[in-house]
């Protein structure tokens, strides 16, 4: 079977999969809503002002789009970091990229900025900024006179990823709590709806880095074969990793500014992949913006059904999924490279 023809068999499946997902996402939540009331919200044969068109049109549908596309970017991003390390483990939390786009974010709320209008530009220039800095410090941590380290990448994400988080603690600890808008909520993972124009700014952003990463597909699969072997096929090594790690980042960056940091979507959705589909990344890199999403949407679908009315943080979910995941990879399948 061609790679084009796999590729279409298994975004039509994880795409079908997705709409029931997002299906389940509308019906499923806190306010009881028979699922009529919801059906009758999406045809448009309610009122507008109604429980059921507030409830479903403006919290539940806006969610399911931020869930989606937050899943998404966090997958994609693992796939790209993954290839360009050859680390399997490797994904924008363990890095410590998340927790540097987090410093942006905090910081960029110190001086007032917001996800509502131009503003949110503001704080995803802060969170991609944050990100650049923590994945060259990792890098640089990481990087020996023979190459890149792939024994000390790991160790090099955590500390980077300590060190920022730390910061994030006293910028908390010294600034006036009511300047930070509820961040430490937002520091869990927050997929609450965001304005229109916030949503497009995202999906902008998460399309932008998408494309920076998918373009590279053929060539992330020649970064298994070591540099040298991509210098005899022609492929500038330092533009491509460069090429790829800016895309990671931005779509890193991009989550963490709309919704906050949420951890191990990178690892699980992308290896989970790889088992279903194989690791070519023409086919892994599309598969898992969907997947991602999927995975994401389960999760959120989860957090706020659980101990409904009350709701947890998606992050949390995830982090219970992501930890017990982290470690069975890490002692088994995956011992012997690290």
């Amino acid at each position: 079977m061609s790679a084009a023809r796999r590729l279409t068999l298994a975004l039509a499946g994880l795409g079908a999969i997705l709409v029931m997902v997002a299906a389940l996402s509308l019906f499923v939540g806190s306010a009881a809503l028979s699922p009529g009331a919801v059906a009758r919200a999406l045809a448009g044969r309610a009122g507008a002002d109604s429980v059921e068109s507030i409830v479903t049109l403006h919290i539940r549908l806006p969610r399911v789009a931020v869930a989606a596309l937050a899943g998404g970017a966090l997958a994609v991003a693992g796939v790209a970091f993954q290839g360009l390390t050859r680390n399997p483990l490797a994904e924008p939390a363990v890095l410590g990229v998340s927790s540097g786009a987090a410093f942006g974010v905090v910081v960029a709320q110190i001086f007032g900025l917001g996800v509502s209008g131009l503003e949110a530009l503001g704080v995803a220039s802060f969170a991609f900024a944050g990100a650049l800095l923590a994945a060259a410090a990792v890098y640089l941590i990481a990087i020996v006179p023979g190459g890149l380290s792939i024994q000390t990448l790991l160790l090099a994400g955590v500390i980077v990823g300590i060190f920022f988080t730390s910061a994030i603690t006293v910028l908390i600890s010294v600034v006036d709590f009511n300047r930070l808008g509820g961040v430490v909520h937002w520091l869990l993972g927050n997929l609450a709806p965001i304005p229109p124009g916030a949503l497009g700014l995202f999906a902008i952003l998460s399309a932008l880095g998408f494309a920076l990463v998918v373009t590279h597909a053929r060539e992330l699969n020649l970064m298994a074969l070591g540099e040298e072997a991509l210098l005899q096929l022609g492929v500038a090594a330092d533009r491509l990793k460069l090429t790829i790690f800016l895309g990671a980042a931005l779509l890193t960056a991009s989550v963490v500014a709309f919704v906050g940091p949420i951890g191990f979507v990178g690892l699980i959705v992308p290896h989970v992949l790889r088992i279903l589909l194989g690791s070519d990344n023409r086919l892994l890199v599309p598969a898992a913006l969907v997947g991602g999403g999927i995975f994401l949407l389960l999760a959120d679908t989860l957090a706020r059904s659980i101990v409904a009315p009350a709701e947890l943080s998606v992050g949390v979910i995830t982090s219970f999924c992501g930890a017990p995941f982290f470690i069975y990879l890490l002692r088994t399948r995956y011992r012997a490279n690290l």
